[in-house]
């Protein structure tokens, strides 16, 4: 997404845990905006912290969930990382959110 490497959740997680976890996110994804939208900066402050734990549980951030080894490329701009050319292949149009 714009360019950048974007870790996947965790593909180990059960079904159930991982539905759940989602679930969680939306929740604090949506106390973020409102929070955001009422200027209330300690309901953005703990709904920014919910993100944050659910997305870690998820795999999203944190540990690396992968036991092979492999650097963790999350957040690294594409073209700074081993898959610049496979990148560059997809012929992305601009703007899009590839």
């Amino acid at each position: 997404m714009r360019g950048r490497v974007w870790r996947c959740a965790n593909p180990g997680l059960a079904p159930e845990r991982r539905a759940e976890l989602v679930r969680d996110l939306m929740r604090a994804r949506r106390a973020m905006g409102e929070a955001r939208r009422s200027g209330d900066r300690a309901a953005g402050k703990s709904a920014k912290a919910a993100v944050d734990r659910a997305k870690r549980a998820l795999g999203e951030r944190g540990e690396p969930w992968w036991t092979d080894g492999a650097p963790d490329w999350n957040r690294y701009l594409v073209g700074n990382t081993p898959y610049a050319d496979w990148y560059a292949a997809l012929q992305i149009p601009p703007g899009t959110a590839g």
